[in-house]
């Protein structure tokens, strides 16, 4: 049955993408949601044997690399981390993959479409069911490939081609920390299994694990788009909505903080590494929802959200609260997803306009969008009892109650944020839904509520993003729960649970909710009240508009100073040093020299007597001179080098007679 979790998507995938033809476009709908909403309901069954039965189980396939000390199998765990990330990504693929019927329906290349996603799907669990860190890989790279594939769906667009191609080329630098991280561990530890490097992990030099645990978030960093490697995710809008939804806001994000999840034991040994996260995650959020606050599309505010979210989650694991990180992954994975489908269902609904400002008044024509687009607002903003609520507000009462540098640091932003989340969030809703018209009119008159097929998946997605909080809170973030037992490790020192729920301030528990509150009401009130406040009238607001605008200049410093001085490098490289020095002292080179040298003694043979004559007459002198240099000269150096070049002319003279004979 577990690996039947993983079979399913791959062959819906290959069923797809190989006999798209014989199918149809129909059979590939029919083939690929049908595989995965087998594979979720079996996920259901899973989720119930190893999470609340408490039986994790390893399935070992066969072995992958024997090398000496080092052996790598094919295996396969399912353990309570593992069985809570296989349901927000099976659920919410189910539902994209429905989702898309509708949305893709004109598009031409449906099973293509339909053939990458599976794939997707397949990939990612592959990633979080991975026993060793190998295995893990190969998902993490497989994720990596078909996000390009997907991001790049529509080729023909170059807008669509650049964003693709940044977005693989940002991973790459990731993945190469990653890698190093992984022959650190093989040097450190000798293996790569979990069971391995985890049991041995408090025993090691407490700098290798201060190394490994950056060089793990550096992947990490990458993937779940922190910064500085942040700056592909808004780019990656280009491709279809279904794909910012399912890849962009519930599972491929999510690859990096599963990675720093997963590895708590070996992070929690390495406060080094815990502060960088910590630094890391809370600046991300911070500066995430600032550039929020100015962008004009309607999926890049979403795309912003999303940045911003995994900076808490980032946050959370960096003060060591691993299981309110995953409450939030988790949480976070439903409630982007419907807003992200809900933004598809108005810019399908609406002659394809993306621009919030081309907008408005679409609360008339699309009301149950309406509704659901609410719902997931209210539940990103953490809205007491929405899902959200439960572990946004958590992450930050832990922060407050760590007590220290980085504790302080992340309660701050992070409730900074709140408020700047509810301020762009409700930005969007004003300007989407509730403001006057600002579109053509026959946008408006076209404008309609999609099928059933758009429906279902926003309703089963608003209702996760009402109740799912309220009925897991307990079993992922309770007091004494444990549900995750051996899956994720957290120190006893680093236990700050009891702390935030019982020994806080009100007024403290209450700051994300007032400033959320408040972020929201002044959203309104500017964008829908009172619209013509908005004028950039001194040139310190133009300022800082364009510095957010420009998403803090991000793209400027790194196609100016590191891109633009790579390509001179590069440049330099293969000019000076490859077409240059290496040729000149390497084969072409020497060739060469033996030529020209060939052709300047060739010279010397002229026919003419008497320049024979002087040859032998300078051939006797330079004998005689080396003869009796030791007389004109003190050359005690040069005694061997004469005696044998005596020795050698000798040896030509006797020889000489012979050759003559």
């Amino acid at each position: 049955m577990y690996l039947s979790i993983l079979i399913f998507p791959l062959l819906g995938s290959f069923v797809s993408g190989l006999l798209g033809r014989k199918i149809g476009v129909t059979g590939a709908h029919i083939i690929t949601c049908t595989c995965l909403i087998i594979s979720s309901l079996l996920a259901t069954l899973a989720f119930y044997e190893v999470g609340l039965c408490g039986s994790p189980v390893l399935i070992n396939l066969s072995s992958w690399i024997d090398s000496e000390i080092l052996s790598i199998q094919w295996e396969f765990l399912f353990d309570q981390l593992t069985v809570s990330m296989f349901i927000p990504v099976l659920y919410i693929s189910s539902l994209i993959h429905i989702f898309s019927t509708n949305y893709m329906a004109e598009d031409p290349h449906n099973q293509r479409f339909f053939s990458y996603l599976s794939l997707f799907t397949f990939f990612m669990l592959v990633l979080v069911s991975g026993a060793n860190y190998f295995v893990m890989f190969v998902g993490w790279e497989g994720i990596g490939v078909v996000s390009y594939l997907l991001i790049n769906f529509w080729f023909t667009r170059i807008q669509a081609n650049k964003a693709a191609i940044l977005a693989f080329t940002m991973n790459r630098v990731g993945d190469m920390g990653l890698s190093i991280g992984f022959f650190a561990l093989i040097a450190l530890f000798g293996s790569l299994n979990y069971s391995t490097l985890f049991s041995l992990a408090p025993f090691m030099n407490s700098t290798a694990i201060d190394i490994i645990g950056l060089l793990l978030l550096s992947g990490a960093m990458a993937k779940s788009a922190q910064i500085p490697l942040h700056s592909w995710l808004p780019g990656s809008m280009e491709g279809p909505t279904p794909v910012s939804a399912l890849i962009h806001a519930a599972t491929l994000v999510t690859a990096g903080l599963y990675l720093l999840v997963r590895s708590s034991p070996i992070l929690e040994y390495s406060s080094t590494a815990l502060l960088v996260i910590t630094l890391v995650g809370a600046s991300t959020a911070f500066f995430a929802a600032t550039c929020g606050l100015v962008q004009n599309d309607l999926k890049r505010i979403i795309a912003f959200s999303t940045i911003s979210q995994l900076g808490y989650m980032v946050m959370a694991v960096g003060l060591s609260q691993y299981n309110v990180a995953l409450m939030h992954v988790v949480n976070h994975a439903f409630f982007k997803a419907l807003l992200f489908l809900g933004a598809g269902a108005v810019i399908h609904s609406f002659s394809d306009q993306q621009d919030v400002r081309r907008l408005g008044g679409l609360i008339n024509f699309l009301p149950f969008t309406y509704t659901a687009m609410l719902v997931g607002t209210l539940s990103l903003l953490a809205t007491p009892w929405l899902t959200g609520f439960y572990s946004k507000d958590l992450i930050i009462e832990l922060a407050f109650a760590q007590y220290s540098f980085e504790g302080t640091f992340a309660f701050i932003l992070g409730s900074l944020t709140a408020g700047l989340t509810a301020f762009y969030s409700f930005r969007l809703i004003s300007l989407v839904f509730l403001t006057k018209p600002n579109g053509p009119k026959i946008s408006y008159l076209h404008s309609h509520e999609a099928s059933l097929a758009v429906i279902i998946p926003l309703f089963i997605l608003a209702l996760f993003s009402i109740f799912f909080g309220f009925i897991f809170s307990d079993l992922f973030v309770g007091i004494g729960s444990d549900f995750f037992g051996n899956s994720i490790f957290i120190h006893p020192n680093h236990i700050a649970m009891v702390e935030a729920e019982f020994s806080m301030d009100r007024i403290i528990k209450l700051l994300p909710s007032i400033l959320s509150l408040f972020g929201a009401i002044l959203a309104v009130y500017l964008y829908h009240f009172t619209p013509h406040l908005f004028f950039m009238e001194s040139s310190i607001t133009r300022k800082i508009y364009t510095f957010l605008n420009g998403k803090y200049l991000f793209d400027v410093i790194y196609n100016h100073y590191f891109i633009g001085r790579g390509l001179q490098l590069g440049y330099f490289v293969s000019k000076v040093l490859d077409r240059g020095v290496i040729e000149f002292i390497g084969p072409y080179g020497l060739s060469n020299t033996l030529n020209k040298t060939g052709n300047n003694i060739s010279k010397l043979d002229t026919g003419v007597i008497t320049t024979y004559s002087l040859y032998i007459t300078l051939g006797l002198l330079s004998l005689v001179f080396l003869v009796f240099s030791p007389i004109l000269l003190d050359t005690t150096i040069f005694n061997e080098i004469r005696l044998l070049i005596i020795y050698l002319a000798t040896l030509l003279l006797l020889i000489s007679p012979y050759k003559n004979k």
